[in-house]
């Protein structure tokens, strides 16, 4: 699964920082506060990707004593790292910029069409720059959201799940979610900002491209809390969801020389890796000679029904 995430990052982490570059030209050539918005937002992308990336290469790293379960949490830390310091402050940064134009109003006709650090004048409106970077931005999003749509809806396939609603509040790999959620909002925020910047070409009313400012900040920003929210469980020891872990409840309770199923616990400890940990009191028939046998083909059986259970205690008790 971390390879899959890690190429769902690295397609995003390439486009986006090819886009932050571009708009920022279209920025600097227009003033267009919808553009410096986009600007932050594929910033705030890119320093995500990287973020992301690191949090792979560092929860990769094999279990030792301080850390007996692995690293595998790292890329949940990482990922709620990603939604307050870059989403939150970029939205913010985004949503106030684009409030500040309303209130005290800009327009792109104000920019002399001319190429920035050089004395060289367009022969034609530098918005026409906006339009084709932005169509560009939406190009490459979205070979970028179909990459990050085809690992998630793999993991909907192997998982069973209804769709993406359900994947939102049960996946693990919040790696390929962060990526998913990301690719969608900056393709919604490029076709906002497209529209607004459009608008008030057409129209000569420059609010139509601060509210696309406005807009893309309010919804980087909640995205930056949907995100946030989605990681806090996992960081503090979410367990599999209630269906799964029933199901592997009943393989235990239904074993054949299982008395009593005394505990049963599961949690996440990484992306698409779980810790069953379950407490059993055996049949009086049972010799101790024969308990080591029960607890393996017990442990082989959870592992056939959920194969992503990395780690299981199955602790016989009287």
């Amino acid at each position: 699964m971390a390879g899959n995430s890690k190429g769902v990052v690295i397609a995003a982490l390439i486009a986006n920082g090819a886009i932050a570059i571009m708009k920022f030209v279209g920025y600097l050539l227009t003033l267009s506060p919808a553009m410096l918005s986009e600007t932050y937002h594929s910033i705030s992308d890119t320093g995500n990707q990287v973020f992301l990336l690191i949090g792979i290469r560092y929860g990769a790293q094999e279990a030792d004593r301080r850390h007996p379960f692995g690293y595998g949490k790292a890329q949940f830390f990482y990922s709620f790292l990603v939604s307050v310091l870059l989403f939150g402050i970029a939205g913010w940064e985004s949503a106030k910029h684009g409030y500040d134009a309303l209130a005290h109003g800009t327009h792109e006709s104000a920019r002399q069409p001319t190429v920035p650090f050089t004395d060289i004048t367009l022969s034609f409106p530098p918005v026409y720059i906006n339009y084709a970077v932005l169509i560009g931005a939406i190009v490459f999003e979205t070979y970028a959201f179909y990459k990050a749509r085809a690992e998630l809806k793999r993991q909907i396939d192997t998982h069973d799940w209804s769709g993406y609603r359900e994947a939102f509040r049960k996946t693990s790999d919040v790696t390929t979610l962060t990526a998913f959620t990301e690719d969608f909002i900056a393709l919604a925020g490029a076709g906002i900002a497209l529209f607004g910047i459009y608008l008030s070409r057409v129209t000569d009313n420059p609010v139509f491209d601060a509210a696309s400012a406005l807009i893309i900040g309010l919804m980087l920003m909640g995205f930056a809390i949907a995100l946030a929210w989605e990681n806090k469980r996992l960081l503090l020891g979410e367990s599999m969801p209630h269906e799964d872990e029933r199901e592997l409840r009943n393989v235990v309770a239904g074993w054949n020389g299982v008395d009593e199923l005394v505990g049963f616990r599961t949690v996440y400890f990484g992306p698409g890796e779980v810790l069953v940990a379950t407490e059993v009191a055996f049949a009086d028939d049972l010799t101790a000679d024969v308990r080591p046998d029960v607890i393996d083909d017990i442990e082989a059986a959870i592992r056939e029904a959920k194969p992503h259970v990395n780690r299981i205690y199955v602790e016989p008790v009287d």
